[in-house]
Order: C-alpha cells, then structure tokens, then sequence
C-alpha cells in the first residue's frame, strides 16, 4: 500500500465539475493497493497516517500530528501509484489491486480515517480534478508490504 502525503493550507476534488470532498488544514493523501494489500497493510498506514508529524510545533520544528494540528484529510483513490515504468516508457498496472477490490478497500480506508478526524474523499474510478495549496511544500511516501505474516 502506498500513500502520498502532501500537507496543505486547502484541497479539493472535483467530478465532472462538481466537488466531491474539500478540506482546510491538513493531508491531501493520494492512496494506492497492491495485489497484495488488504486490511492489516490499511489499518498499518492509517495508524502511520494519525501518527506522522508533520506540522510545525512552537520552535518551527516539525513535530506535530495532523490530530493535534486540527487537520483533516482528502483521500484521492490513485491506482497509477503502482504503475512501473522499469523496463518500458508506458506504465505497467500488473501489481495495482483489481478495481473492484480496490474500492472496496479503499472505502475500508477511508471509513478508519473517518473515526479519528474529519475526512473528505475522492470517487475511486473516475477522472477527478483535484487542486491543492501544499504547504510547505512538503510531501512524504509512506509505504507498506507485509511479507510472510
């Protein structure tokens, strides 16, 4: 599981011109599956996700949570995140999740993101318009694979 994290002033996702989620303060979070992903890499970044601190503190050091910073998030399904463009120039999906797993837990995702702060989202499987003031700029990859559990 991947997730993209850029910290912001604002966010918002747009369907067919019509907004889909918008945030103040906060994460706006691209997230991908892998074929191997499920609940337990899910519940792992969540936790990571309410856990990174990322926001300046008093001295201007970042130590704060986005919790304690009065965040709230914008989750934006992004399959694309594990396409691999090792051997050609065109992306290869081949380890992205199946779409209709993918949604499934990417709702999954979002309903856990939504018992510990406010939480907006994307619509997984359509062309989404998203605008950002990122803040900083600061972006951080989170990534996590179970292997043999």
């Amino acid at each position: 599981m991947r997730l993209v994290v850029q910290r912001v002033l604002s966010a918002s996702v747009a369907v067919d011109g019509e907004i889909t989620g918008e945030i103040g303060k906060g994460y706006m979070v691209l997230v991908g599956f892998s074929e191997d992903d499920g609940r337990k890499e899910a519940d792992w970044c969540r936790n990571k996700l309410m856990k990174l601190r990322i926001f300046e503190d008093e001295n201007n050091s970042m130590n704060v949570n986005i919790k304690d910073a009065g965040g709230e998030l914008l989750l934006i399904p992004q399959f694309t995140l594990y396409g691999d463009v090792v051997k050609n120039n065109r992306p290869n999906f081949r380890r992205a999740m199946k779409p209709d797993e993918a949604s499934e837990l990417f709702d999954y995702f979002f309903e856990k993101c939504s018992e510990e702060i406010h939480t907006e989202k994307g619509v997984f499987g359509a062309f989404m318009d998203v605008k950002l003031n990122n803040y900083g700029p600061v972006t951080i990859i989170v990534e996590k694979e179970f292997k043999d559990d």
